[in-house]
């Protein structure tokens, strides 16, 4: 084939072309070759100005208010730091969408339907409250019906009953839901006293007590839950089939992350139910893991709720903690409309939930507050400035079907982005703030899909579905 070719090719190559012909081929690779040097040179000056803004942007979050500021802090750049507080300011850079660092343009893709998934004009199904209702309701009856959980039993004499046992009183408190959780647990039909039957195997140990009790204290945390693992591991055979994998604790305060610090593969295993759930720490993992709402309790219900008294836009109160905090306050702190304050209220906190439209959470030491429970509780939007917060409930409940989730860097166009939103699309998430806020409620007793039995099916979508069955060689005590 190759020899025949070789005279076929020639004969091409010898033909006579005309001469406009050729000049074309002539031309063509130059033409081609100042096109490509001219993309480049639009690549390299539309790179320059991209990371030339997003250094401003991140330059912007670092910079504290000066002494002249309205606010009146002292000494902000001297902030109280916690040994617990996540230093993700470096790491926000690694998630930040560089379409955001143009923040004129970033507000308009807002206005133009990123918000609520709009194309063209026409709703996506970020109207429904609920990813799937159907299979949600499906699953909810299952769990309803069918799981266990086997709690590791600890009497009123113990040493530590203050930690391991459910309060016997009303807890309140911004850390309330790892108690109210576990008092609910204890009387309800999940409980089982067969092990063999039972789904996951619960560590009753709470931090909330842990911290505050001057024999445990903050730093001895990771000590008493070594020692419980390894007692538990000892005097029962359950958790060494697993390895602790189908065991779980709750947590709500943040220094719930360090728990398992001298039991570092046992936190790769274990359930963790938890407020603090930001995907940064390595503590922990989503999927594993799950994010329990932090809520204020409450008896009663909630208030009558009328939308024409909302005359303020937007609402945050809280101490300035984070460099977040202090960029909000910077930029929105003297605005009419938007009302960021610091320090405590003068008036009523709810008198301002009440009368905002929407009501901003913003990250301090950690990502999770009870503001958002307050926020839906009063029928108040919520607006989420925590960056890779794992939201509560995230895989049931659809957030930007009754929430406005802002990234960091979009603080200075959030007006604008409120301001867009249309009355019709404030009606629909207003309406599935009411729809959704019974989710983000304790009660005493429990009551169908509040945070109990939500959290409760965020553990049945984690059980496994082989569970190994014990041997009566192996079941002792």
């Amino acid at each position: 084939m190759g020899k025949k070719a070789s005279p076929l090719v020639y004969q091409i190559f010898q033909h006579r072309f005309p001469a406009t012909f050729k000049g074309f081929f002539y031309f063509l690779p130059i033409s081609l070759a100042l096109t490509t040097l001219l993309l480049i040179f639009i690549y390299i000056s539309t790179t320059a100005s991209v990371t030339k803004s997003h250094a401003q942007a991140t330059l912007y979050l670092r910079t504290l208010p000066s002494s002249s500021s309205s606010f009146n802090i002292d000494q902000t750049s001297n902030l109280p730091i916690t040994p617990f507080e996540d230093t993700e300011n470096d790491n926000d850079n690694l998630f930040a969408d560089p379409s955001r660092l143009d923040r004129l343009s970033r507000a308009n893709q807002w206005l133009l339907g990123n918000l609520f998934g709009l194309t063209n004009g026409n709703y996506t199904n970020n109207k429904e409250a609920y990813h799937d209702g159907d299979l949600f309701l499906q699953d909810y009856r299952q769990m309803n019906k069918s799981l266990k959980i086997y709690v590791y039993p600890h009497g009123k004499d113990d040493p530590f009953a203050n930690v391991l046992l459910p309060p016997e009183s009303d807890t309140t408190g911004n850390y309330a839901s790892e108690l109210m959780f576990k008092r609910a647990l204890m009387k309800s039909h999940f409980v089982t006293k067969d092990p063999n039957e039972a789904h996951l195997f619960y560590m009753p140990f709470s931090i909330s007590p842990m911290r505050t009790d001057p024999r445990i204290d903050v730093h001895g945390i990771p000590d008493f839950v070594k020692n419980y693992i390894s007692n538990v591991s000892q005097k029962y055979p359950y958790w060494n089939r697993t390895g602790g994998a189908d065991h779980f604790y709750v947590a709500c305060h943040s220094i719930g992350k360090i728990a398992f610090d001298k039991a570092f593969v046992a936190r790769l295993n274990v359930i963790q139910l938890v407020c603090s759930s930001t995907y940064f720490p390595s503590s922990y993992l989503p999927h594993k893991d799950a994010s329990m709402p932090q809520v204020w309790p409450r008896q009663g219900d909630p208030p009558n709720l009328v939308t024409s008294q909302r005359k303020r836009l937007a609402f945050f109160a809280g101490a300035v903690n984070s460099p977040v905090r202090i960029a909000l306050l910077k930029v929105w702190g003297n605005d009419t409309e938007i009302f960021a304050h610091f320090g405590r209220l003068q008036t009523p906190y709810s008198d301002q939930l009440l009368g905002s439209k929407f009501c901003i959470h913003v990250k301090g030491f950690e990502v999770n507050t009870a503001r958002v429970a307050d926020a839906l509780y009063y029928g108040c939007i919520p607006i989420i400035l925590a960056n890779h917060y794992d939201l509560p409930f995230t895989d049931i409940l659809n957030w930007k079907s009754f929430s406005v989730v802002v990234h960091h860097v979009d603080i200075p166009v959030m007006k604008k982005i409120l301001q867009g939103i249309s009355n019709e699309e404030y009606n629909m998430l207003q309406s599935n703030v009411l729809r959704v806020r019974k989710h983000f409620q304790w009660n005493v007793p429990a009551i169908d899909f509040d945070a109990f039995y939500m959290s409760m099916y965020e553990l049945w979508k984690r059980r496994s579905v082989v569970r190994v069955k014990l041997t009566p060689s192996m079941e002792f005590m």
